[in-house]
This record gives C-alpha cells, sequence and structure tokens, in this order.
C-alpha cells in the first residue's frame, strides 16, 4: 500500500493485517554530489516501489525520510519517525537506503536498517535495467522474509 488517498483508506480498514512499514532514505546534497544523489533517488524510489507492489496489503510503503547529507541531526529525525511507526504499531519497519554512512547510524535504531548500493539505471538498457532491478528486489524480499519469520 502506498501513501495515497485510496491505499490509506484500505490501510485503515485492513489495519490488522498491515504489520509492515518501509521507509526509503534519501539524502539531498546541492554540491558536488547532487547528480549521484538524484541518482539514488530513482533508484530507491523505483525499488521501494517494487518491493510494495510484491506485499501489497503488507507493507504500506511511507514517504520518503529526506535528509540534509552532512545533517548531525538525521539520527534524531528519523528516530522520531521510528517512534511513530512503533506507536501505530507496525510489527516491523524497514528503512531502505544506499547512503552507506547510516550503517554507522544504525546501533541508533531499533528497527531493521537495509543498505543496497545504488544502480545508476540510466546507465543501462531497459531490459538490463529490469533485470538488475528484479534481483534487487528479490534480495531485499529475502530479507523481509526472513525478519517477518522471527517476528511471527
Amino acid at each position: 500500500m502506498k501513501w495515497n488517498a485510496t491505499d490509506v483508506e484500505l490501510y485503515i480498514t485492513a489495519k490488522e493485517y498491515v504489520d509492515t512499514a518501509l521507509v526509503p532514505l534519501i539524502p539531498i546534497s546541492f554540491d558536488d554530489r547532487m547528480k549521484q544523489l538524484s541518482s539514488m533517488s530513482e533508484f530507491l524510489s523505483i525499488l521501494s516501489t517494487e518491493i510494495e507492489k510484491k506485499f501489497k496489503g503488507r507493507i504500506l510503503l511511507i514517504p520518503t525520510f529526506h535528509y540534509v547529507m552532512d545533517d548531525e541531526k538525521k539520527v534524531e529525525g528519523l528516530q522520531i519517525w521510528e517512534r511513530k511507526l512503533q506507536q501505530a504499531e507496525f510489527n516491523h519497519i524497514f528503512f531502505l537506503t544506499s547512503d552507506i554512512n547510516w550503517k554507522k547510524e544504525e546501533s541508533y535504531l531499533s528497527s531493521s536498517l537495509v543498505w543496497i548500493p545504488a544502480i545508476n539505471l540510466e546507465s543501462l538498457p531497459m531490459e538490463q535495467a529490469r533485470e538488475v532491478m528484479k534481483q534487487q528486489v528479490e534480495q531485499i524480499i529475502s530479507l523481509f522474509m526472513n525478519e517477518w519469520e522471527k517476528g511471527d
């Protein structure tokens, strides 16, 4: 389920079945990293949407948590989101990122951080990009399944 009026209405009526929140983490910078980060954003947007499609009815895709790349308070901001999601009774919360810097902050989170290197999809032929994305989705799905098996 996506964060739109139709899906959120569905979520409200089927809340007991939707036990997982997926939150993409996207850095923003206006320096020489801007193009790289915008490519990362595209990759994570497609990836999170594909994951949501596979598990519609179990996952709520939360709007992206955007943060300024060098902001020292980004962890505090994400912890607030995490608490709110826990209070909303999501049993499983996954933060999806391609920013390796989050691995250093992972211990400050009680939820699962899934780091996956971003792939520059614009440099690949369409068919190859689809295949790469399919493989990435399958890897993440297996991580989700493992977490669900532990928690259910």
